[in-house]
């Protein structure tokens, strides 16, 4: 096991700028651009996109825009899990995530509880990988490190399993291991529909936000079966709905939304990308 070292980034240079500078001030650059947005309440997670920062960073930005100022002691993200595995559930084997702007550790009790309590209470447990090259996880980090001016520390979950029984078990074991004196920050890591024309993609994005913005996790999971494999993250938006509703949040408001074709001007086949925020009114 590699819990000692650290994950390298297969991202960076790529999907965002490598150089730590340079990277500041694109992110930082999004977040200007957002602004704060007007919520009554507070903020318990939010929910972003996991495309190179080209095509969806300005999306991202209306999400952790909303976070400045906040000091959460962990940090929850929950994405998909894009390559094939046999485990329903991982996490990262490593002490933190690298990225240009430095080290993001995971807390590694955390890790622990939350593997102990899937084990025990569901036959699940996380399984833990080595120099993993999942990006949606990785794709949020250079906004938490600019929006977050507080130390934290990570806890890294994957879902290969989108089933109904793995979100309600995941979002279960979460809101158990969390203490309610714990300052947390939840992350839905989760892109929209893939491939389709910009109309297309429009109609099937906004059936997905409308239950999103109506607090339906279950409705969620829902629209993701019957829309077949299109949306990305279904199961990561629903699990932290799911796990801030616990936590007592009651409101989602939806904050962006763009596609692919926004930036390209191509709609011929586009990714659709949505940002939102959850907080307890």
């Amino acid at each position: 096991m590699s819990f000692q070292t650290t994950r390298p980034s297969p991202i960076a240079g790529q999907w965002y700028p490598d150089d730590p500078l340079e990277l500041a001030a694109v992110v930082d650059g999004f977040l200007q651009a957002a602004g704060p947005a007007e919520i009554e309440g507070d903020i318990l997670g939010v929910t972003a996109p996991h495309a190179g920062y080209r095509f969806s960073g300005g999306v991202a930005g209306h999400a952790f825009a909303q976070i400045r100022g906040l000091k959460p002691e962990l940090v929850i993200i929950v994405s998909p899990m894009h390559g094939p595995h046999p485990h329903p559930l991982l996490t990262s084997a490593h002490r933190g995530y690298k990225t240009p702007l430095g080290l993001v550790p995971i807390n590694p009790d955390a890790r622990q509880e939350l593997d102990t309590r899937l084990s025990s209470d569901y036959s699940l447990g996380l399984f833990p990988l080595v120099k993993d090259r999942e990006h949606a996880i990785e794709i949020e980090l250079p906004f938490l490190q600019r929006a977050l001016h507080e130390p934290f520390e990570l806890l890294p979950v994957m879902i290969r399993d989108q089933s109904l029984g793995t979100i309600q078990a995941l979002s279960k074991a979460l809101a158990a291991i969390l203490a309610p004196s714990c300052a947390v920050l939840l992350v839905a890591s989760g892109d929209l529909s893939h491939f389709r024309r910009q109309e297309q993609a429009r109609r099937i994005d906004r059936g997905f936000l409308r239950r999103v913005a109506s607090f339906d996790p279950d409705g969620i999971l829902s629209f993701g079966l019957e829309a077949g494999d299109t949306i990305c993250g279904t199961g990561a938006v629903a699990c932290v709905l799911l796990t801030a509703r616990a936590l007592g949040a009651n409101r989602v408001k939806v904050l962006s939304y763009a596609t692919s074709g926004d930036i390209t001007g191509d709609y011929s086949s586009v990714v659709g990308y949505a940002a939102s925020v959850i907080y307890r009114e």
